[in-house]
This record gives structure tokens, sequence and C-alpha cells, in this order.
């Protein structure tokens, strides 16, 4: 396996690795490790060239640096992406030699499943590096898919911006769902229990129809779910969606949804502020499945991870509120309380 280390991409660093005999092209980026080891999911997806998965990858880890900094977490962010290879592979050699990869870190980066992966192949790189979670639980302690727990996190906060925004609950609202896959069904579930009507779209056409089926949800098309008449707009596919385009044309008045990296750019969160929109920033809301991998590679209680997840509401309007008394977008009120609390809690690692 040939090693390229230390390509400085992002703040810290960002490491490229390829295998021949494996099909790996992968990219492992380190934003930030001030509070603690980076901890990010592990994406395989289909990218047209290596530095489009670079650029992926770093987009995602200082998304998860922010996102573990506001959620309280003792650890930095990271995030890998896995170039699909084309044809037919070994997935369990393709997974043997990213863990091999994850283990040349030496503890500085933490994986789990995301994207494209499972917890069988949270399995296979369990077999080459301690540094992974996702793994199945082990009696009450927490562990396996964490998608439940970041729709959980979602949905929460998902009533808080809908209490504030339109002063009503979720079982008056109308949610149009971008995206069913594990966690976009999850939701869907949830909100469905919560007398939400459901609106869904996705690539995957049987996705949808399951979706349908047990929720009652309208399905629109991929291009139409902006538009539809819902009162919330839930990104749960890809991120990018939220541009200067999209957003002229979009019909809730709330977006809270499960995607990383919803805005195109920084300035789209104050587009949507100026159309009278509430963003309830990603990584804000999203958080409940890195705190599950969390909980499980600290060794914390179910119980602890289930009490930072139903605080997801609590750090969702100190980000509102903070907006609201600087005169800003919400997404720019997570950052400055994100990069200050990465801030502060490394000058105490340092001063320890």
């Amino acid at each position: 396996m040939a090693f390229e280390i230390d390509r400085q991409l992002s703040p810290e660093s960002v490491h490229v690795f390829r295998d021949e005999a494996s099909g790996l092209d992968a990219v492992i980026a380190l934003h930030s490790t001030a509070l603690g080891p980076a901890a990010g999911g592990c994406r395989l997806w289909q990218y047209a060239s290596g530095e489009d998965a670079a650029a992926d990858a770093c987009r995602l880890a200082e998304g998860m640096s922010y996102k573990n900094a506001l959620a309280g977490l003792p650890l930095g962010g990271g995030k890998a992406v896995l170039r699909r290879p084309e044809g037919t592979y070994d997935r369990r050699k393709l997974f043997a030699a990213f863990g091999q990869a994850v283990r040349e870190l030496g503890g500085r980066y933490v994986t789990a499943e995301d994207v494209g992966t499972s917890v069988a192949d949270m399995e296979t790189v369990r077999d080459e590096t301690r540094h992974v979670a996702g793994l199945p639980a082990r009696g009450a302690a927490p562990g396996g898919d964490p998608s439940p727990w970041t729709a959980r996190g979602v949905f929460l906060a998902m009533q808080a911006a809908a209490a504030r925004r339109l002063d009503r609950g979720l079982g008056e609202c109308t949610v149009a769902i971008q995206g069913v896959g594990h966690v976009g069904s999850a939701l869907a579930g949830m909100l469905h229990a919560a007398g939400a009507k459901l609106i869904v779209a996705d690539m995957d056409a049987a996705a949808v129809a399951r979706v349908s089926v047990a929720t009652g949800a309208q399905t629109a098309s991929l291009s139409g779910i902006l538009t539809a008449n819902a009162d919330i707009f839930a990104p749960c596919a890809l991120g990018g969606v939220l541009n200067h385009a999209s957003i002229a044309r979009l019909s809730a008045k709330v977006v809270c949804g499960a995607a990383n990296n919803q805005l195109a750019e920084p300035e789209d969160g104050t587009r949507l502020a100026d159309r009278g929109v509430l963003y309830a920033p990603d990584y804000v809301v999203n958080a409940g499945g890195i705190i599950n991998v969390a909980a499980e590679y600290l060794g914390w209680s179910q119980a602890e991870a289930a009490a930072r997840v139903e605080a997801t509401p609590a750090r969702l309007l100190a980000v509102l509120d903070q907006a609201r008394a600087r005169g800003v977008a919400s997404n720019v009120a997570a950052d400055q309380l994100a990069r200050a609390a990465i801030a502060a809690g490394g000058m105490a690692r340092r001063a320890a």
C-alpha cells in the first residue's frame, strides 16, 4: 500500500491512501484535533476525480469539527471518503485496506459508517484497527447503526424550529423530505407517528415506495421536492442542495434536515434568512449519530448518549438566540459558537 502523508489541504492535514490490490483510493481529512482525536464517518461514493474526493473530505471534516464541538464531545473533526472502484471488487479487501490506512494514523482519526458504508464494513475495519466505532452493540452499551440517533436529533430539533418559526407542533405541519435512506426513512417514521403530513423524494424509487406505503406520504420528483407545498423542508440526501437558485424556489419556511453541508456556500444562510426562512444549521441538528459513535468509542452509557441527543433542541435554540442577538444568519452564529468552543477546548487541553 502506498501512502502520501500530510498534504496541507486543510487546517491540519489530508492523507491520501491508495492500494492497487484492493482498489482502495481513499482520502482522510483531519480538520482539527484540538479537542481530541478527529472523528467522523467513512463515505463510499463515486467521485469524478481525486481532487473532488479531497475537496469533499475537507468540507465534511470541517463540519465534523464544528458538530463535535457544539455537541460537547471530546473529539476533533475528520472524515474519510473512498472512491468506489469501477467494476466488480472485493468489499472485504477494500475495507481491510481502509482499516490499515486508519491504523497508519495512530489514533488521530476514529472512523465509523457514513453514506455508502455499513456496520458490516466497520467490522472488517475493526480487524485492522481499534480506532473504529459503529460496531454491533454489546448488551446495553451504545453501538450499531447510528442512523436512528441522527434521525432522533433532527426530529427533536424540527419540533423546536417549528415552534419558534411557525408557532405550532409537527402534527400541524407538512414536511418535505429529500432523501429517504437510513436517516430519512427513520425521520419519516417519527414524523408520521407525530401526525405530520409528508412529501418524499429520492432517486431510489423503491425507497420512496416503502416510505409512502408505511407513512401515507405523497411523492415528489427530485426537482419538485424543493417547491412542494410544505411548511418544513428536510434535506436528508447529499449536500449543496441550498444555493442561490434553489433558495429562490423554496416553499417552506423552515429548513431542518440530516444532510451534511446543505448550504452550497456560506452566503446561502443569509439568503435563507432574507426570505424569512428559519435555517437549522445541519451540523447542529444531525449530531445524534456522532454522539452515539462517541459514546461507543469512549465507553459512555446508553443513558448518557441518549441525554446528549435529547439536548439537541437546546443547542439549536442557543444558536438561534446567538443569531438574533448578533444580527447574523444562523449558520454564521453556529460557526462562531463552534470556533469558540474549539479554541477554548484547545487551550484547556494545552494547559492540562
